[in-house]
């Protein structure tokens, strides 16, 4: 048991899962914070988490999945570097 003013700090994360809070400020517009919401649930990578989760991928799929997006961005940083020089 605890015991003084120290407040107790709980982790923003739940089993593994991650945990986004929105703080809405007395009198804030509540489509504001809604969206708000949304943008750090995209920013986060939660929805194209749980839509990749969706359906079991094979440990092969995932591994060829992975090469298939680092070919991507070396791709598209070679392209960069093309245009800047």
């Amino acid at each position: 048991m605890r015991t003084g003013a120290m407040p107790v700090r709980r982790s923003r994360y739940r089993r593994g899962e991650r945990v986004l809070e929105i703080q809405i400020a007395e009198g804030q517009n509540l489509e504001k914070a809604l969206r708000q919401f949304r943008r750090k649930v995209q920013r986060a990578g939660i929805l194209a988490d749980m839509r990749r989760k969706r359906h079991y991928e094979k440990p092969s799929e995932a591994k060829r999945r992975k090469q298939k997006a680092a070919q991507r961005r070396l791709a598209r940083n070679a392209r960069r570097r093309k245009q800047r020089s």
